[in-house]
């Protein structure tokens, strides 16, 4: 501060818009308790965090108001209008902020009307009193009311994501329960047929043969095997069925499409023949091999379920990024990736096109809050497209940032509400089906927690939105 001026008087009290309709006696009692401070251009008024001790009103002059938000100052007004005010502007109502929330910072040589916090809240309470009162209940209202939109958006996207994890999981699990039943069967069916070839009397160099045979089986069906057409693959069972009939191997037609979706083939059968070579039960042993393939083929069933539930614990894990620290250094793919497996059941029908760009540098950021970004984004494009669609997801860098576009080809961003699109409470969905929330949280991690920004561009042809994440920045 340069200085301070004698006592203002109440001519230039009237001018100001806050105090034009205060009378004579309340102009008097103002202006016996407020200062003219008078400061050069370029320098702090108040700072954020400070005590919020008094009003500050510009005389003449201009003010800059800033507010710090994670690592970076965000202009809230840049103004030379007299009567423009801040400072303690909350003094008179219940509650009110102890320290300044913004920092005043003047652009040229200028004066302030100075007035203490306290002096402030007497002055409104005495002359507005119910207005306090409406004041004091219509911003807790609307702090309670956004309080629990907020609240609800929270719980109504996990609902949605708990949703699809069980459909999810139900499927593997549901899988493994089936193939584990039909195991039972199958090793049952084993033990029968080893009954029968016990019965026949085997001695313990037919019981090597018979094994290394199975162990050929076994081999031969773990490898991958050519696409055949509907006719090769009937062409394939009747070869094979014909030669277990020839051998005498009783329902030969029902073991046949067996041995042929493993991968056996008639010539199969003769090296079987060829290698036991033994006047055994040939039904016997060839169902007992039946059972052995049917066996391998549900175990593999089972592994393949459980990996696929085992996949799904780990997306669920990137997701919430559990057990990790909450700030570091990461890439974007894994937490985009774990939210297509979150949102699996709602993009069902929907074409997922990745554009991945090769070695993509990390960002510093919050895990688990980007990926509440993924979501909303992701959701707000499977809506767009109605169940049917091309969701393009696309990553690239450039030497200061990282990009992440998420794009559908859906109708557009209504022209009504472009303009407001990431604004609280707006939404293009049908009443009751969204709370408006979406976007605007979104922007407010991208924007308040990692310093970047999020746009969009939209038409007839679809909407894409676009993330820009600062590759360096103060950690917040």
């Amino acid at each position: 501060m340069t200085a301070t001026t004698p006592q203002v008087d109440i001519a230039e009290l009237r001018t100001l818009f806050l105090f034009e309709s205060l009378g004579d006696p309340e102009l008097q009692w103002v202006a016996e308790r407020a200062e003219v401070r008078v400061f050069d251009g370029d320098v702090v008024v108040f700072a954020e965090g400070e005590p919020a001790d008094a009003l500050y009103m510009l005389l003449d002059g201009g003010l800059l108001l800033t507010k710090h938000a994670d690592g970076e100052d965000v202009v809230i007004n840049d103004t030379t209008f007299r009567g423009a005010y801040s400072g303690a502007v909350r003094a008179y109502a219940t509650g009110h902020p102890e320290e300044y929330q913004t920092t005043l910072r003047t652009t040229r040589p200028s004066r302030f009307l100075w007035l203490s916090a306290a002096d402030f809240a007497t002055l409104v309470t005495q002359q507005c009193p119910m207005a306090v009162h409406l004041l004091d209940g219509l911003y807790e209202g609307v702090r309670a009311t956004e309080s629990a939109m907020r609240q609800r958006e929270h719980l109504v996207q996990l609902g949605h994501l708990s949703a699809n994890l069980a459909h999810e999981l139900n499927n593997p699990a549901a899988a493994a329960v089936r193939a584990t039943e039909q195991l039972r069967g199958r090793l049952s069916g084993i033990r029968h047929k080893l009954g029968l070839l016990a019965g026949s009397g085997l001695s313990p160099e037919l019981v090597g043969r018979l094994v290394k045979a199975q162990e050929i089986a076994v081999e031969r069906a773990s490898k991958p095997r050519p696409d055949l057409t509907a006719l090769e693959e009937s062409d394939l069972e009747e070869s094979i069925a014909e030669r277990l009939d020839e051998v005498g191997v009783d329902n030969a037609y029902d073991l046949a499409p067996v041995f042929a979706t493993a991968g056996m083939d008639a010539q199969w059968v003769d090296d079987v023949v060829e290698q036991v070579d033994s006047g055994l039960e040939w039904s016997a042993a060839f169902g007992w091999l039946r059972y052995t393939l049917e066996t391998e083929t549900l175990m593999d069933e089972i592994e393949e379920a459980a990996t696929r539930i085992s996949s799904l614990v780990g997306a669920v894990k990137q997701y919430s990024h559990m057990d990790q620290a909450q700030h570091q250094d990461l890439d974007v793919k894994p937490g985009i990736e774990s939210t297509l497996v979150m949102l699996a059941r709602k993009l069902n029908g929907i074409q997922v096109h990745r554009e991945y760009a090769a070695d993509l540098p990390t960002v510093p950021g919050y895990p688990a809050e980007l990926n509440q970004v993924w979501t909303n984004l992701i959701d707000n494009a499977a809506d767009a497209m109605a169940g049917g669609g091309l969701l393009t997801l696309r990553t690239r860098a450039d030497a200061d940032a990282v990009f992440v576009e998420v794009g559908d080809d859906g109708p557009g961003v209504p022209e009504s509400v472009r303009t407001s699109l990431f604004d609280a409470f707006v939404t293009t969905k049908p009443a009751g089906e969204g709370s408006g929330l979406g976007l605007e949280t979104a922007r407010r991690i991208v924007e308040r927690r990692h310093g970047g920004s999020l746009s969009y561009t939209t038409g007839p042809e679809g909407t894409t939105f676009c993330v820009r994440l600062p590759r360096s920045r103060t950690r917040g």
